[in-house]
C-alpha cells in the first residue's frame, strides 16, 4: 500500500507505550496495533484527531504517502 503509518515512530519520539495511548483514544490495543502495522483498510477522522491531539503531532506526522 502506498500509504505509510509512522505511529510507532510518533509513539517512540514522545516515548508513549501503545497500551497508554489506545487508552486515551478509547480504541482496543487490538485496533491500534492494526493501525499501526499497516494492515488498517481505513481511519476515521475522529481517531485520527484523537491521535493527534494525545502525542500532539499533525496528520502528516502519521501518514505518509510513497509511490508504489
Amino acid at each position: 500500500m502506498a500509504i505509510i503509518v509512522n505511529l510507532d515512530v510518533m509513539l517512540a519520539k514522545r516515548k508513549m507505550r501503545s497500551k497508554e495511548l489506545a487508552e486515551i483514544i478509547g480504541i482496543t490495543t487490538a485496533n491500534l496495533s492494526i493501525l499501526k502495522s499497516g494492515k488498517a483498510k481505513a481511519i476515521r477522522f475522529s481517531t485520527l484527531e484523537a491521535i493527534c491531539k494525545a502525542l500532539d503531532c499533525q496528520p502528516s506526522d502519521i501518514l505518509e504517502y510513497q509511490e508504489d
